[in-house]
């Protein structure tokens, strides 16, 4: 296929996209921005294969519709992503494209077009959780003693406590929390949304001594969860820890109950009960 006669260069739009409109205009958080900038990423280099040509080379009227919709299927199949991730690159697209249709009347129906690309309907799945049982052979996995064994069992307990995403469990700080009773901490959600949660005492104690020993490589920085290095834990990091003490966790229980475990995954560290772990 060959690449259409360079009228409008998409480059040009896509600086102001981000600063001006997203950033300024409708204040988006840095973590909305970064999964938009993925978006247009592979967008970008998916109609450069497209068309064969550099990506600064590419147009606006190159993106149209039927360009769109070969990337979604394209994600879908050759990237193998989830249609959630199918829903969420629609929706960095259609943000900019109402950009564009601000910018330039010319491309209205064109934009029209794009955003009107209807969401891909998924299967809604229940929601997984560890039992008593469950939670207690997670934490019975990590061993006393060991480097970091206090900020494991703190926030696996934080997770289990909150039922919090896992960037909700990055962010943190530690003016968030208070542990004198009732405790509870502030967690900031999608879309600059903050909400308490109320922490049981078991998970108080478990902060308390987490804190006692944190280490951070920047005395200013006070990130409640830090990495190895002393620096802010990231959503990757808590995943590796979720599934390294999970799969150790998953050992110690009946053989019986292994099968239906989903110690490895985060979304089963919320919690279905509302009360803390009893003896």
């Amino acid at each position: 296929m060959e690449a259409p006669h360079p009228q409008h260069p998409v480059a040009q739009y896509v600086r102001p996209f981000f600063h001006q409109y997203l950033a300024a205009e409708r204040g988006l958080s840095s973590n909305t921005g970064a999964a938009y900038r993925d978006a247009m990423k592979l967008l970008l280099a998916f109609a450069a294969d497209h068309f064969h040509i550099p990506a600064e080379e590419l147009t606006v009227e190159g993106l149209d519709e039927r360009t769109v919709l070969a990337f979604l299927d394209h994600i879908e199949t050759a990237r193998a992503c989830s249609v959630a991730t199918r829903n969420a690159r629609l929706a960095a697209i259609r943000a900019f494209f109402r950009f564009l249709a601000r910018q330039e009347p010319l491309f209205l129906e064109q934009c029209r077009r794009i955003r009107t690309i209807p969401r891909k309907r998924a299967a809604v799945r229940s929601l997984d959780y560890l039992d008593e049982a469950e939670m207690a052979a997670l934490l019975a996995a990590v061993v006393p003693g060991r480097r970091l064994a206090e900020r494991d069992e703190a926030l696996l307990l934080f997770m289990y406590n909150t039922g919090a995403r896992a960037q909700e469990v990055a962010d943190p700080k530690i003016g968030d929390l208070r542990l004198d009773r009732p405790g509870h901490v502030r967690l900031h959600g999608k879309g600059r949304k903050e909400r308490a949660c109320p922490l049981w005492p078991e998970t108080v104690q478990a902060l308390e001594r987490h804190i006692e020993q944190r280490r951070p490589k920047e005395q200013s920085d006070t990130h409640l969860f830090l990495n190895a290095n002393g620096e802010p834990i990231t959503r990757f990091g808590i995943r590796h820890i979720v599934r390294k003490v999970g799969r150790q966790g998953r050992r110690s229980l009946p053989v019986d109950r292994r099968q239906g475990s989903h110690c490895t995954h985060h979304a089963a560290l919320h919690r279905h009960a509302s009360h803390p772990l009893r003896e």
